[in-house]
């Protein structure tokens, strides 16, 4: 058995681990990332196939933090990040037999055929509206007491399906959207507390919030090429892929960190610090002297399982690509949660005159399509992409990419999840369980949560 010091061991090779990783080695610690899989970067990965440029996990992600913009710029020699076209301001919203724009503006509020008449006046009274719910309200109890029925069927449950696949009914807003339950709990309501907030922001003028753009991001050749610096920053000594039977246990003050590589060799790793990054679902196999009652909230954190389909055309001869992408509401019944266009808003996805799309489908609500075969799944897509995009034509490239655990949900059970790591880490000082059940799912939550670990290391 080969036996390693180092200061912090890392579990998981996605963006947080890798973030973490690259920061405190920057910092002068010695650190080692173990991932179970055969390469870095989680779900995260691009590929280029025929004129094709796709991704296999999520396809984009948003400037929503100090903590990303900061990271791109350190970066810049090694990675290009690539905001979208100005057609990714444009959404659309499924609606019966098309594709409705979401509004953009008060006249085009005014127009949409999404909402109902009579939403369209109770919004006007939102700011008066006094703050009501309880704790664990769930969004769509939310939405509807604030705004209207039709603003959580053809708005929020939407966007709820595009970022978590989840459902408004399960996710609790002050976990989901954290941001939104304090406009209504500081201030009293969305109205006022966006005024307020946007007031606060002019009165700072020499803040740092004028970097969170909130434009959304890929990286120039895709996503991958972000994963390829920080790993190419960490250096080959720092990470270990392809590691099995992983377990991490205490030895008085520091922590034994076993496993076996590739070729059968064994390893055990000391180190005064550990960081996990693992889904969940993994951490009881990981950390088995945890007292089962505590991991049990862990291991039953809620996870909406999603198929990504990658579907390219040499030559585009559906609707016209002038946006985003487009988002299925649960209320019209289809089989997609929505279609992406990438090739739309990034330069170099697809040949001149093609397209690539983004097709989603799953999710908490539909988790039956991530049994059906591959043959079932593409002629799926294809239905939905012939009714929703007017594409006739068959895909010259179609590849189908599952994820059983793809997004963790911020349910009901969210709040037992975060008493439990809090009760771990504080019984076993050294040891940090971060990753995507806590802070966040974004990319830039991801990064965010990183950097604010490695400060509290260091």
């Amino acid at each position: 058995m080969k036996t390693i010091e180092k200061d912090v061991v890392i579990i998981g090779a996605g963006l947080t681990g890798l973030t973490l990783a690259y920061y405190l080695k920057k910092a002068g610690k010695n650190v080692l990332v173990i991932e179970q899989s055969n390469r870095t970067g989680g779900v995260i990965n691009s590929v280029t196939e025929n004129g094709f440029t796709y991704e296999t996990g999520p396809s984009t992600g948003v400037l929503g933090s100090l903590e990303i913009v900061e990271l791109f710029e350190e970066l810049r020699d090694k990675c290009e990040l690539e905001t979208a076209g100005k057609q990714a301001h444009k959404r659309y919203i499924w609606k019966k037999t098309k594709w409705e724009a979401l509004p953009s503006g008060l006249i085009s509020a005014v127009k949409t055929p999404l909402f109902t008449l009579a939403d369209k006046f109770r919004i006007l009274g939102e700011p008066f509206r006094k703050a009501g719910g309880y704790p664990d309200e769930p969004v769509a109890e939310l939405v509807v007491r604030r705004l209207g029925k039709s603003f959580l069927d053809y708005a929020v449950d939407p966007f709820l399906s595009g970022v978590y696949a989840g459902d408004p009914n399960k996710l609790i807003t002050r976990h989901t959207l954290p941001k939104l339950y304090a406009l209504e709990n500081n201030y009293g309501g969305f109205v006022r507390g966006t005024i307020a907030k946007h007031k606060g922001v002019k009165m700072q003028p020499h803040s740092h919030a004028h970097k969170i753009t909130r434009e959304v991001f890929s990286v120039r050749g895709g996503l991958k090429s972000l994963i390829d610096a920080l790993t190419l920053e960490i250096g080959p000594d720092q990470l270990i892929t392809s590691c099995r039977q992983t377990k991490i246990n205490p030895t008085g003050k520091d922590y034994s960190t076993t496993f076996t590589d590739l070729s059968g060799e064994k390893y055990e790793i000391f180190s005064s610090k550990v960081v996990t990054t693992v889904g969940g679902y993994a951490l009881p196999a990981l950390l088995p002297f945890v007292d089962e009652r505590l991991m049990e909230h862990l291991a039953e954190t809620t996870y909406a399982p999603v198929i990504q389909v990658a579907v390219g055309y040499e030559k585009w001869t559906g609707i016209e690509l002038d946006a985003f992408g487009g988002l299925v509401p649960s209320k019209e019944e289809r089989k997609a949660l929505g279609v992406l266009f990438p090739s739309a808003i990034f330069k170099g996805r697809s040949p001149e005159n093609g397209a690539l799309l983004s097709v989603f489908m799953g999710g908490i609500n539909k988790p039956e399509i991530l049994g059906m075969t591959d043959e079932e799944i593409s002629q799926l897509v294809r239905d939905e992409l012939r009714i929703t995009m007017k594409v006739e034509t068959e895909p010259d490239l179609l590849r189908i990419h599952r994820y059983k655990h793809a997004i963790a949900q911020y349910d009901i059970k969210t709040e037992k999840r975060l008493e439990s790591i809090d009760k771990v880490e504080r019984d076993f000082p050294g040891l940090i369980l971060a990753g995507s059940f806590r802070d966040g799912i974004g990319m830039s939550d991801r990064v965010k949560q990183a950097k604010m670990l490695a400060n509290q290391i260091l």
